[in-house]
């Protein structure tokens, strides 16, 4: 039997007298395979009746796309691509570029309404690296976000010019050792 616990939320204005500045967050590996601890980090922030949204950009294949968002408990809303397939490459369709487009001027609306506390935007930085999404568009977005939102990029080839504005850059490294 699984209970869903109701938390007590307060719009940040009324939890303290100031309000504390979001951080900007990036996680960065060679691989695309290291999204649990991310993941992990966003399920105990939205657990503790903090709302969050995680983005993903390149992850296809399960219909979703922005007009379906998944809420998962209270405080957790998931979005993904509309694709057929996860990308890993810069050739796209027509109809995947669309879709991709989509859900960043999606994102876009839903983080300026200033509803998240956090919002994790995984692959973004690939879909820059393969030119899908505008590096200056990303920027600019970037200074019009609500303050007190914390932000956390995830992927491979992380944009030196965002990392030059992230107040912590984690860069994931696996060990091969027994």
């Amino acid at each position: 039997m699984v209970a869903q616990l109701e938390t007590f939320n307060l719009d940040s204005a009324t939890r303290l007298p100031y309000q504390i500045e979001g951080l900007i967050q990036v996680f960065t590996s060679s691989q695309r395979h290291f999204f649990t601890s991310v993941i992990a980090q966003s399920v105990r922030i939205a657990a503790q009746g903090t709302p969050v949204l995680v983005v993903q950009f390149l992850k296809g294949g399960v219909g979703q796309g922005h007009e379906r968002p998944v809420c998962l408990g209270q405080n957790l809303d998931w979005l993904r691509c509309d694709l057929p397939r996860c990308i890993n490459t810069p050739h796209l369709d027509e109809s995947e570029v669309h879709a991709l487009h989509q859900l960043w001027e999606c994102t876009q609306d839903m983080v300026l309404e200033g509803k998240y506390s956090l919002v994790v935007l995984d692959e973004l930085s690939l879909a820059i690296h393969f030119g899908l999404i505008a590096q200056d568009e990303v920027l600019s977005f970037l200074k019009k976000r609500p303050t007190h939102m914390d932000l956390i990029f995830t992927g491979a080839e992380m944009p030196d010019a965002i990392c030059d504005i992230a107040n912590q850059v984690t860069e994931i490294r696996y060990s091969h050792q027994p």
